[in-house]
């Protein structure tokens, strides 16, 4: 069986290289174009770009597979690639671009997405942050045969993943990437024996993942301690859950949910003791232990450590423009 690959990040990565390593014949991959990145900002491949140079397949980075759009020579171009690959089936996960019918209609068994989430709920393209920040039990992946719609087509195979405790984004990631690429290598078996059955999605149980913005980052210390601690989870690596002490921007990468401490008469945000086990902090319902933080600049730093280089101290109040100082 010939397989175009279409994806871009590292989730994709690994679907790839289970692909390559089950003996799938992948004649080209399409991922997205070089971008700049880290401090010098200059141009970097896309891991789906490398895995497939060191493989020694062809690549095509079109901006757009639209014919009508604003790069109608590019996707011409990919378009004659895709023709020439001769696939049965196209592979995708995480690409990044909107497919348009023609490149759904070309490969005789159409195209199947690796989608990282229980469909229907979490369709689009943050469902592993959206799940942990939502504090959902499970989640898994899905392989869907791809229509026009953003994520709504029929489920092939879905395969389910407990939630831990202590998931962040980075963990969950990359227990669902493995889970992905395991899972379509067996949907590409049981495609060639004809044996996939597709099954409409639910109409109930939508929900979309939308896309995570620095914005999000900023903690709302009114919400209760166990919601914030699944932001702090969510959102490691990108954009990072982030408060304010003492006129600084400070990183949070890891709480959590404190046992019950005595909260009258305090306000939302307040720390209410320090040690060097955790800043134990006071939110709208129940107390948060912060474990690991970051100064700007600086590095993630257990709690003890980061309170040698920046002493918070009880009755300080994070998230305000103007800090208390102890009462």
């Amino acid at each position: 069986m010939r397989v175009v690959f279409a994806g871009t990040p590292e989730f994709a990565r690994v679907a790839l290289e289970q692909l390559l390593q089950a003996g799938y014949t992948v004649p080209l991959v399409l991922t997205q174009p070089d971008r700049p990145a880290g401090r010098g900002m200059k141009l970097q491949a896309s891991p789906v770009k490398q895995c497939a140079l060191a493989h020694g397949i062809a690549v095509a980075q079109p901006h757009s597979l639209r014919l009508d759009g604003k790069f109608p020579a590019e996707a011409a171009e990919a378009r004659a690639m895709l023709e020439a690959a001769q696939a049965d089936v196209m592979v995708v996960a995480a690409y990044g671009l909107i497919l348009p019918q023609w490149t759904l209609d070309l490969p005789r068994l159409g195209c199947l997405n690796i989608h990282a989430s229980l469909l229907p709920r979490w369709r689009g393209a943050a469902p592993i942050h959206r799940a942990i920040e939502a504090g959902d039990p499970e989640t898994g992946v899905t392989i869907m045969q791809m229509d026009a719609g953003l994520d709504t087509g029929a489920m092939l195979l879905m395969e389910r993943l407990p939630i831990a405790a202590d998931d962040t984004t980075t963990s969950l990631h990359d227990k669902l990437a493995s889970l992905g690429g395991g899972l379509i290598v067996q949907a590409l078996q049981q495609a060639s024996t004809a044996s996939l059955q597709p099954t409409p999605q639910p109409v109930a149980g939508v929900t979309y993942a939308h896309k995570i913005e620095k914005a999000e980052s900023h903690i709302d210390w009114q919400l209760a301690a166990p919601v914030i601690g699944q932001r702090i989870r969510a959102f490691d690596p990108f954009p990072g859950a982030s408060t304010l002490a003492q006129g600084e921007t400070i990183k949070l990468w890891a709480a959590t949910v404190a046992d019950v401490l005595p909260t009258a008469g305090v306000r939302a945000g307040q720390i209410v003791q320090v040690d060097d086990q955790g800043v134990w902090v006071a939110c709208g319902d129940g107390v948060l232990r912060l474990t690991v933080l970051q100064r700007a600049g600086g590095k993630r730093l257990p709690v003890a450590d980061f309170l040698r280089g920046f002493p918070l101290q009880p009755g300080m109040v994070l998230g305000a423009d103007i800090l208390d100082g102890p009462h």
